[in-house]
């Protein structure tokens, strides 16, 4: 009975302890106390969050691995116990220095993204946390990368005239070690021998492994060369990478502090017969892909067509990004697509096969054909930035990319002439089915701008839902707050201060004022981006290019901008046309009809006309609940406005417009606020008294018409070959485009010489033909005897027709109807 009364205390105590402690609590709030980030400022954490719930630091690392993670706060003895488990399931030790700092290496992986990090002192409680960022390798920092000098000499190595010893430098202070190994490590896609993968995806696994040493025993100068010898053994490795480390680790040592160059084909190790004749080996594996791209599964079919100018292209944030290798913001340097001046990647891999588009354009902003220009944007079988379940083939980040279409490049255009087979399985899309966003907006004290268009100014102090779509799960939050002056001085205006939003089960991503500047945060946690600008999170995708413009981009392919105007904020929201009819909120239904963007939650209009206050009154209706709020609230003074009281329902702005004739701000407000958004400029400049918060507006409001006006959308009557021993004069397909075509001397044109793109779609005239005068004299002969003979089958058979019809009338009719013929 003792017993039993001892084990009955212990089980009521249990859940009353468990909530003292954030050890395997990391980032939960629990009754009595919160290991939630929040809880630092918010003054509530557990008293031992600081030494459960850590910091690393660098907080990021290419997914190869190698980097050395130091574990904010925690303090061992040196030769003390520390075991690191990444993803709950890889398990590698850690190491302590001599001043008992403690780090954990990052191990290699095969995915992107936030990745878990537990700890263990013991060897058996793994009840300590942190976490890190694994990043695609081309978006990893290069000062980490083994810099592989005059990369084309490395990838044509073995070539015709290419030869010589190859050069890699690295920075030595990242190896702390005098002497260091260079090893090479090949990737492949090997089969698990029958066994699938997670939930049956693929047969396929990822392997990256240490190959030979290419150097032992080297000095730690930051710099090595060497003259390659081919590899009979290790040819069928073709993808790869150098890893640099310690000569203390032992060859191939898996796990351990490294540096790595970007992965790139392995020309300067293949066998012998490459270097013998590579146009021949290269031809060979090209025919050998055709063969097997013949009896690959079809992917081009579900890939979204490419937007049709390079102004929507740059536009359409919300589902194409910038592809880096050709950027016209950094020179258009496009070494793979010659000719090219900017090429965008769809940012999400196609449902079924993973698969991703590639879209390139020309300097008049033109969408690059492959019937045009090998410089035109080919789509992947495997998406470059990898696609979940991430480290299964074919959707490994770069890597399964590289094996799956930068090899074939390789093959049949760099190393031999049969770039038209590659490009038979790799056309560039067309953009006939491209239907570009619809755009809505908020800015300044702040006006509103409807998917529809329609223009209004909502001066409320809340949490408001801006997009609400239950349909397609999509939910965007606006939070606005009272402006105040630099003086310190609160005006009777609000303005944006924060913006949340998820989609289905995607994290849920803020964006909010901070000290001047946008802070974002991940699940009510702050993301730093310091170390990167691009993150792939679950379900969402964030790109901070600096501190004041930030980019959202969702699965569904809706985009979310954010920028800061002079201390302002402004929102852009671009939807896909399947949200067409499936959207509520304060940017309305989104149906090409103004008359009911006013409409509140139960289903009633308010008229565009409406005065002030009763469109205060609207957009009041539109405010959140505590329950479906996405923000995080982890300050007094946000708990106190936001979720103690009642969504700002005791505020009332000016509704009408404080002009007075003797303010010293008219003349100047009459000089700055013209043209398009010049009454919004007017409206904050004169409620706020500053003139560069209604310039702020002014810029604002440019910058939408400028989206709207790249955005607009254009007819395109598709690509038309060039005649065989022909020319044609302009690559550009869209309405209102004129095509010359002339023929080869020698050949004469048959079919139209210009063909213009109408707007419904279509080309005018005919295909053109050049041919030689005897082939278009056996074909003219050909096509007037068979006219002569089809004429002449038309008029017996037509006269057959009348014989018959004559018989069935009456006689005299029949002699009537030949009287009258």
């Amino acid at each position: 009975m003792r017993s039993i009364f001892i084990c009955a205390l212990l089980v009521i105590a249990i859940p009353s302890t468990a909530g003292l402690t954030c050890r395997g609590n990391c980032g939960t709030v629990l009754e009595e106390c919160s290991c939630h980030p929040s809880c630092v400022t918010l003054m509530s954490c557990c008293a031992d969050y600081n030494q459960s719930c850590f910091q690393l630091d660098p907080h990021s690392s290419c997914m190869l691995g190698g980097r050395a993670l130091q574990v904010l706060g925690l303090v061992l003895q040196p030769g003390s116990q520390l075991l690191c488990r990444f993803k709950g399931e890889i398990e590698r030790d850690g190491f302590i220095d001599a001043e008992g700092q403690a780090y954990c290496v990052s191990p290699l992986l095969y995915e992107t993204g936030w990745i878990t990090l537990d700890l263990s002192m013991d060897g058996k409680h793994f009840d300590r946390s942190a976490e890190f960022l694994s990043v695609h390798p081309s978006k990893a920092d290069r000062v980490l990368e083994v810099a592989l000098v005059n990369g084309t000499q490395w990838q044509y190595y073995g070539t015709p005239n290419v030869t010589g010893r190859l050069k890699m430098t690295w920075n030595s202070s990242l190896i702390r070690a005098d002497r260091v190994n260079v090893e090479l490590w090949g990737y492949r896609e090997v089969d698990r021998g029958g066994a699938a993968g997670a939930k049956g995806s693929s047969s396929l696994r990822a392997e990256l492994s240490y190959l030979y040493s290419v150097g032992r025993n080297l000095p730690n100068s930051g710099g090595f060369s060497f003259t390659p010898e081919p590899k009979e053994g290790y040819s069928q490795w073709e993808l790869g990478n150098i890893r640099i480390t310690s000569h203390a680790e032992a060859d191939g040592a898996k796990d351990v502090v490294a540096l790595w160059s970007a992965a790139h084909v392995l020309a300067w190790h293949l066998e012998q017969s490459f270097r013998d004749n590579s146009s021949a080996w290269a031809q060979h594996k090209c025919l050998q892909w055709d063969v097997l791209e013949k009896k690959a599964s079809d992917f081009l079919s579900e890939l979204m067509d490419c937007p049709c100018t390079l102004a929507q292209a740059r536009a359409d944030t919300g589902r194409f990004h910038t592809d880096y290798s050709c950027n016209i913001e950094s020179g258009s340097v496009c070494t793979y697509h010659p000719g090219s001046a900017h090429c965008v990647r769809a940012i999400q891999a196609s449902p079924v096969h993973g698969s991703g588009q590639q879209c390139c354009y020309d300097i008049t902003g033109a969408l690059m054909m492959t019937g045009d220009s090998a410089g035109a944007g080919t789509p992947d079988r495997a998406h470059d930035w990898g696609s979940p379940p991430y480290g299964e083939p074919p959707h490994v980040p770069g890597y399964s990319h590289w094996l799956y279409d930068v090899m074939s490049f390789c093959y049949c255009c760099l190393w031999s002439d049969h770039c038209q087979i590659y490009l038979k399985h790799r056309p560039s899309s067309e953009c006939h089915k491209y239907q570009p966003p619809k755009t809505g907006v908020v800015l300044g004290d702040p006006h509103f701008i409807t998917f529809d268009g329609l223009q209004y100014t909502f001066n409320g102090r809340g949490e408001y839902h801006l997009v609400s779509s239950p349909h397609r799960e999509l939910s965007v939050q606006a939070r606005t707050e009272q402006v105040k002056l630099k003086n310190g001085t609160l005006v009777k205006a609000t303005r944006l201060s924060s913006v949340a939003m998820k989609e289905k089960a995607s994290d849920v991503i803020e964006v909010r004022l901070a000290e001047g500047r946008l802070q974002v945060l991940r699940n009510q946690k702050v993301l730093p981006f310091t170390e990167q600008k691009w993150m792939d999170l679950h379900g969402v995708f964030v790109f901070v290019p600096g501190p004041e413009n930030v980019t959202v981009s969702f699965s569904s392919g809706t985009g979310v901008e954010v920028r800061l105007h002079e201390g302002t904020m402004a929102v852009t929201v671009l939807l896909p046309v399947e949200f067409s009819n499936r959207t509520l909120g304060l940017f309305g239904v989104m149906n090409s009809d103004q008359s009911d963007d006013l409409m509140t939650q139960h289903g009633a209009v308010v008229s565009a006309d409406a005065p002030p206050e009763e469109i205060f009154t609207f957009g009041g209706g539109w405010s959140i609940s505590n329950q479906s709020s996405l923000f995080t609230y982890d300050s007094a003074y946000l708990l106190d406005l936001y979720v103690h009281s009642s969504h700002g329902a005791a505020f009332v702005p000016d509704f009408s417009l404080p002009e007075r004739p003797d303010d010293p701000l008219v003349s100047d407000v009459s000089a700055m606020c013209s043209g398009e958004g010049a009454s919004f400029c007017k409206y904050d400049t004169l409620t706020t008294g500053s003139l560069s918060v209604g310039s702020a507006t002014l810029r604002a409001y440019q910058r939408y018409r400028d989206v709207m006006n790249a955005l607009q959308p254009v007819v395109s009557c598709g690509w038309l070959p060039t005649p065989k021993n022909g020319k044609k004069d302009g690559t550009r397909y869209l309405q209102g485009t004129t095509l010359s075509f002339s023929c080869d001397e020698g050949y004469t044109q048959y079919g139209s010489t210009e063909r213009t793109c109408l707007c419904d779609g279509s080309w005018t005239g005919e295909q053109p033909q050049c041919v030689t005068d005897d082939v278009l004299g056996f074909v003219l002969g050909a096509v007037g005897s068979l006219s002569v003979l089809f004429t002449m089958a038309v008029m017996v058979k037509l006269h057959i027709r009348k014989r018959s019809r004559l018989r069935k009338r009456k006689p005299d009719q029949t002699e009537t109807q030949g009287q009258i013929c």
